[in-house]
């Protein structure tokens, strides 16, 4: 059975009040009396009501986090970091999955704050609607954005990184490279980070320098297997592929070798994100480095910092700087390739 303050106050022959004073540390009450409650509590085996002690304060020490999948490693470190900022202050980290759907997504959030928690961190699969955006930002509640540019939304708090920085990177190292046909798979284009990683990469092929061959789909490893199966089967002049994470970067190999080719030889494959398995597979996967446990533990700081004052707050945003990280699953087509692939 679950023991209640009831309990413990009959124990000790007090009233529910005084045991309440004496679990939290409050001033007036006796030592002896104290001794005697916390005795109790521990022999009854008391264990508090979090749920009701934050109904009660206003206050539940609880910070959310809607996320795509959690499978996808990228979502696996960005987790890790914004659980370590949210533990050391004291606060659980709630973890949901959207996978992709808008309206779980929405259900979540709606159930979260009705939840009371302090803050919610999102990783947004869809354009929020205005209706959904002012429901979002009346609610009290800090939110912080994980894929949406500060510019393109207001109200909401954001942490990113550079994505349209690490497009160009990915563009203009495989032009240096000699690659004059890159195929480009992505996600929907209502999907911020991958729009600007996108963006980037198109902006590095201008000027007649490389043609761009994008495919569209589910962001995923499947979904990229499945893709790029198709684009195999229609163009036979690819000499690379710039995935728009890694995850899809590892459906793109494997539909690769499936298909008899190999990479780099026959394929060069760029991802994006540098989760720790991309260092891993054979070949080595070249890919865009971003701080995926530092933007968990910003997006988390943010929402302590705001969660903890009484009145309102100013949006936050904070991007994250981005580099080229070269491995082996890139060929270089052309002698002498220039420096202007790398950097940050």
């Amino acid at each position: 059975m679950h023991v209640t303050l009831k309990d413990i106050a009959a124990d000790c022959r007090v009233d529910v009040a005084t045991v309440s004073r004496a679990l939290n540390n409050a001033y007036g009450v006796h030592d002896g009396t104290r001794e005697k409650v916390l005795a109790a509590a521990a022999r009854l085996n008391y264990r508090p009501n979090s749920l009701a002690k934050g109904l009660a304060t206003g206050h539940s020490s609880t910070l959310a986090m809607v996320i795509s999948d959690i499978r996808n490693p990228f979502f696996a470190e960005l987790a890790r970091g914004a659980e370590d900022a949210a533990y050391k202050n004291g606060y659980d980290l709630a973890l949901c999955n959207s996978d992709l759907n808008p309206s779980k997504q929405v259900r979540y959030v709606r159930s979260l704050l009705e939840k009371r928690v302090e803050g919610i961190l999102m990783n947004t699969v869809a354009r929020l609607s205005r209706a959904e955006q002012e429901e979002l930002s009346g609610s009290g509640v800090p939110i912080v954005l994980l894929n949406r540019p500060a510019a393109s939304i207001r109200g909401f708090s954001t942490v990113l990184a550079d994505n349209y920085h690490g497009g160009y990177l990915v563009g203009n190292y495989l032009v240096a490279c000699g690659h004059r046909v890159i195929g480009h798979l992505t996600g929907p284009r209502e999907h911020g980070n991958l729009a600007e990683r996108a963006k980037g990469f198109l902006k590095a092929l201008e000027g007649g320098k490389a043609m761009a061959v994008i495919a569209r789909g589910h962001h995923t490893s499947q979904g990229a297997y499945e893709m790029m199966k198709k684009l195999l089967s229609r163009r036979c002049d690819l000499t690379a592929v710039f995935a728009a994470n890694d995850a899809m970067a590892f459906g793109v190999i494997r539909a690769v070798f499936e298909t008899g080719r190999r990479v780099p030889d026959d394929i060069s494959v760029v991802g994006f994100d540098n989760v720790e398995v991309a260092a891993m597979i054979r070949p080595p996967l070249t890919t865009i480095h971003q701080p995926k446990y530092e933007m968990g533990w910003a997006a988390a700081e943010i929402l302590l910092k705001q969660a903890a004052r009484e009145s309102g707050w100013m949006p936050e945003h904070r991007l994250f700087e981005v580099k080229l990280v070269e491995r082996e699953s890139c060929r270089c087509l052309a002698r002498g390739r220039k420096d202007q692939g790398h950097g940050a």
